[in-house]
């Protein structure tokens, strides 16, 4: 069945991925709530800006929601199992004496300003990263990025995708379902609604699911070619010392204590050994590419304004590290690094230079339309 039909290009998938990941690292360097809502305002506004009309573009409602939740839940926590520092106190909690063994863990007591603020910041932080990776998974089409995945991640790829597609078609093919029923006359809610829903959706699903299974096997799904025993070992070796660099070289950039040598250096040496060993495993896994996705200026104007704000984040934390933290003893409004706030502002370039999103075209006929309703339709698998 024709799913849709792209009227104009998009921004390349693995582009959003990049500068949504860049700011979620530079998210991950703070503790400073004016920065992380201005991180989560510049995400915001280009997912507003440049998000489709597809299924998987109307998820980034449903991060926030998930943020707020953090948020409220790691205050919560704070409340009940903080540490009891001094501050000034707003309410106290019933207690209770724990055994020696839990003597690090508090349960109930005075709750302070500065222990709620503790708990608001990193709950602030959490919910940020979620956004970021949340815009990345609102922007970029998931069945474009399995198409650029290395050949060796390709079957890892497909199950994500797979497992990340199954709940949009679950939630659409019930609100079909509901909707019929509304048509009817019956009701679209209750337990007695859900009993009638429940079953066609199941139905749809194990359909799609065979739909999937032939689609698969009809374009060579599992198809494998031999390699020599020296270019298996090569390509295992140069894959895990290429992890072991890449984490090495991800903690050096993320924690600020590290010599600046570890950092991105190694980070690069590691994804260029990394970048080896996949490309060698690749060999086993025979695939063609039909009309591969352009990368051009866009793509890398959005990669550049990611990096940007990132290292505007590191330079600030390089100047003044107390900049990019909240203080709370003494509790003082925070500061505002320059380097950081002009850093993240120029993240919001893909709002500007990324092409628009996609249109997609219904199912005009009404054969197409009839399989549509008729359940979930199965994941499209590059050839």
């Amino acid at each position: 069945m024709p799913r849709a039909v792209s009227t104009r290009r998009g921004l390349h998938p693995v582009a959003w991925w990049l500068w949504a990941g860049a700011l979620a690292a530079g998210a991950m360097r703070l503790t400073n709530p004016v920065l992380l809502a201005l991180i989560l305002a510049v995400v915001a506004y280009v997912v507003a800006a440049r998000r489709g009309d597809a299924p998987w573009a109307r998820s980034f409602g449903m991060y926030l929601r998930l943020g707020a939740f953090v948020i409220l839940f790691r205050m919560l926590l704070e409340m009940l199992f903080g540490l009891r520092l001094p501050g000034t106190v707003l309410f106290t909690l019933p207690s209770a004496d724990l055994p020696e063994w839990a003597a690090g863990v508090s349960l109930g007591g005075p709750v302070t300003v500065e222990l709620l603020l503790d708990g608001f910041t990193q709950g602030l932080r959490l919910a940020v990263l979620l956004a970021c990776f949340g815009a990345a998974n609102t922007l970029a089409s998931p069945y474009r990025l399995l198409r650029v995945l290395p050949t060796v991640l390709y079957e890892a790829g497909v199950v994500v995708i797979v497992a990340l597609s199954f709940a949009p078609q679950i939630v659409m093919a019930a609100g079909r379902r509901r909707e019929a029923r509304r048509l009817r006359g019956r009701s679209g809610n209750g337990v007695k609604a859900m009993r009638g829903i429940a079953l066609p959706v199941l139905e749809a699903s194990l359909e799609g699911s065979v739909s999937l299974a032939a689609s698969m096997d009809a374009r060579g799904y599992g198809r494998r070619a031999d390699l020599s025993p020296s270019v298996r070992k090569i390509a295992t070796a140069s894959t895990v010392i290429g992890l072991v660099a890449l984490c090495g070289g991800v903690y050096g950039v993320l924690d600020g204590g590290t010599p600046s040598a570890l950092g991105l250096p190694l980070l690069g040496v590691g994804a260029l050994v990394c970048a080896v060993g996949l490309a060698a495993r690749g060999r086993r896994t025979p695939r063609t590419r039909y009309r591969p996705d352009a990368w051009d200026w866009p793509e890398w104007a959005t990669i550049s304004s990611g990096a940007a704000a990132l290292v505007g984040i590191v330079i600030a934390a390089r100047i003044d590290p107390e900049s990019v933290r909240m203080s709370l003893y003494p509790l003082e409004w925070p500061a505002v690094p320059l380097a950081a706030v002009a850093g993240t502002l120029f993240a919001l370039l893909p709002a500007l230079v990324a092409p628009r999103p996609s249109t997609f075209t219904r199912p005009s006929s009404q054969h197409d339309a009839t399989i549509a309703a008729s359940g979930p339709s199965p994941v499209e698998v590059p050839a």
